[in-house]
């Protein structure tokens, strides 16, 4: 059984080797169940930019397993995108979203924000139980019954790991 205690999770790239797999099941399982894949909304990417950060999980083996991506929407925030478990409950899910956090308040941010549908309740369920809360639909969300938009302030616990700001 895979567990959160043998995976490795890794700072990446959507276009690492092992990535696109994971984003393709995603679009795939999104497309299936809400009519929509998701692919619009995660196509601007900057590598070269720290703000954008991607976390790939492995297996002992190598197998991509899961991932995550967190990128800039303004000033402190982030925004989590394309989260993905390729094993449901096997913990996959939970370690990428804290290694994002951790890797989002190095890149300097204080908060995450992100956006799933109302009808997919595992998510709702998820980031609920990771301590995000329910917040006002924002961006291109706004209006949008069909979306549910969370919140997350990010616990800093080391104020040497952030970077500098004038």
């Amino acid at each position: 059984m895979l567990t959160a205690a043998t995976l490795q999770l890794e700072v990446s790239s959507p276009q690492a080797a092992g990535a696109q797999p994971l984003l393709d099941a995603l679009s795939e399982q999104l497309g299936t169940r809400f009519g929509s894949d998701g692919r619009a909304s995660f196509t601007e990417w900057l590598d070269d930019d720290p703000r954008y950060v991607f976390v790939l999980a492995r297996q002992g083996d190598g197998e991509a397993v899961g991932c995550g991506a967190v990128r800039p929407l303004s000033g402190g925030v982030g925004e989590v995108k394309r989260m993905f478990a390729k094993y449901s409950r096997q913990g996959i899910g939970e370690a990428v979203l804290q290694q994002l956090e951790a890797e989002a308040a190095k890149a300097g941010y204080t908060e995450l924000w992100l956006e799933t549908r109302v009808a997919n309740t595992e998510a709702c369920r998820f980031y609920l139980k990771n301590g995000y809360q329910l917040r006002a639909n924002y961006g291109q969300y706004i209006g949008r019954e069909n979306s549910a938009c969370f919140g997350k302030h990010l616990i800093l616990t080391d104020a040497a790991e952030l970077p500098f700001h004038d």
